[in-house]
């Protein structure tokens, strides 16, 4: 299974009957950007925009948690996409969204053969690459979205997790974040992390050129992290985003045990009856 695609293997897929490019760009709170108004100055030929901000269940106070099959259904289907297609994810954003939206995809039996682009928008256009602009509508779809719950953890999961240490924790938010040390981007939450999570950061998994790292290099990382890939790894961030780098790193080196926090520390964060610990472990 590709997780990440070349962009000289998106190039010479353009234009197949059934690849849907999907642009999955998203910024933190206060990111003074417009994931939008950017997409139509410039996109992937043939791209549609995802909108993974609003791809989030609006009962929900927890950011960006997961929609219902029904939500998740009518989006996939106005962006055209049937139960055949071979979709790719790209972003132009500094936490590497198309991952969370690659991740979704597969959680909800749309995307199997889904791919992320490797090195996103940036390094499409850093080599010189076409662009269309404008507004994209594409012809409706027919694809069905379906949740399978067993690659989500919950709250509940994450408290039980504490007491049985059955799974690995690994928050993919930066040192300051994890430590406590530097304030959370959303006003009224705590700082720290979940007791006995391991911290990696998600940016250090990409090289200068905006593409993962080698699969020799990500191993060392994971390992000078604490992980040992041979055991359950749970991944977690801010707001499930980021979680999905970790997660698609994990499956690069062969890792099959892997879940994500939806929640993340954006719900654990939140809540006051939450263990929390602060410093490097």
């Amino acid at each position: 299974m590709t997780i990440f695609l070349s962009t000289a293997e998106l190039a010479a897929e353009l234009g197949q009957p059934t690849l849907r490019i999907l642009d999955a760009t998203l910024f933190l709170p206060g990111t003074p950007r417009d994931a939008r108004a950017e997409f139509e100055a410039a996109h992937i030929p043939g791209a549609a925009f995802l909108d993974l901000d609003t791809l989030a269940d609006p009962t929900d106070p927890a950011p960006h948690s997961l929609p219902t099959d029904d939500f998740m259904t009518q989006r996939v289907q106005a962006l055209g996409i049937d139960a055949d297609s071979r979709i790719i994810l790209y972003d132009n954003s500094p936490i590497r969204s198309a991952a969370r939206a690659w991740w979704m995809m597969r959680l909800y039996g749309v995307g199997d053969s889904a791919a992320i682009l490797d090195g996103g928008l940036p390094k499409w256009l850093a080599e010189g690459r076409a662009t269309e602009s404008g507004a994209v509508t594409p012809a409706p779809g027919t694809a069905v979205a379906r949740i399978d719950r067993t690659q989500v953890r919950s709250k509940a999961d994450m408290l039980a997790n504490l007491e049985s240490d059955v799974a690995q924790v690994l928050d993919a938010r930066g040192a300051g974040r994890f430590t406590g040390t530097e304030a959370e981007p959303r006003p009224g939450m705590a700082s720290g992390h979940i007791p006995g999570s391991r911290n990696l950061p998600y940016s250090a998994l990409f090289a200068a050129d905006n593409s993962m790292k080698s699969p020799e290099e990500l191993r060392a990382l994971y390992e000078e992290a604490g992980i040992d890939l041979n055991r359950r790894v749970i991944t977690t961030c801010g707001s499930g985003v980021t979680a999905a780098i970790l997660l698609a790193g994990l499956e690069t080196l062969g890792a099959t045990d892997v879940s994500l926090y939806d929640g993340s520390w954006a719900e654990w964060g939140f809540d006051p009856a939450t263990p929390k610990a602060t410093g490097a472990a």
